[in-house]
């Protein structure tokens, strides 16, 4: 009973935070919305027994709107976000587009013929779905991972120039054009 309740929760929770993505007029709130409809996402799928994924989606949902922040900090002209914005292009052919496509997968899901379950679930299923998805090279891919992770860090750090306290005190460059010292 709890578990249905707190998924219907979670559910509503991730549509209506979806559609606010859209229907906030700032980028930094479109990202914080998406972060909590992806994060109820998440939840889902605790919820359906998969622990690790859940987590692991939570975890990467974070780091990417995290990045998705310091992007847009970099290159907006408003560097808060705040500045009123639209995300609504072409509503009618994104509306009309929406529909086909979620009239499609629904007529997909109730007319597909499912097979019936052979076997019981496994014992644990995020080993299994582990084993499904990358077989024995589990142990590469997350290596792979750790990889990617510390190379978008190297990027990152790399790409600034300066840090924040590598920067001369203001008026100092004024006051060495002119050969005086800084007031």
């Amino acid at each position: 009973m709890l578990g249905d309740l707190l998924f219907w929760v979670l559910a509503a929770v991730a549509v209506g935070a979806g559609g606010l993505v859209f229907g906030c007029a700032s980028m930094a709130r479109a990202t914080y919305a998406l972060l909590a409809a992806l994060s109820a996402v998440g939840g889902e799928v605790v919820l359906l027994g998969l622990d690790y994924l859940g987590v692991v989606i939570v975890l990467m949902m974070t780091l990417e709107m995290a990045l998705m922040a310091v992007f847009m900090i970099m290159f907006m002209m408003s560097p808060s976000g705040l500045s009123p914005m639209s995300m609504r292009h072409n509503t009618r052919g994104a509306a009309a587009i929406c529909a086909g496509v979620f009239g499609l997968l629904a007529a997909g899901a109730l007319l597909a013929p499912w097979p019936e379950r052979a076997g019981r679930a496994p014992a644990d299923p995020t080993r299994a779905l582990g084993l499904s998805l990358m077989g024995p090279q589990m142990l590469t891919m997350t290596v792979l991972g750790m990889v990617l992770f510390a190379t978008i860090v190297a990027v990152v750090v790399l790409a600034t120039r300066h840090g924040r306290y590598d920067r001369p005190p203001a008026g100092a460059r004024e006051a060495a054009r002119r050969g005086g010292e800084v007031g």
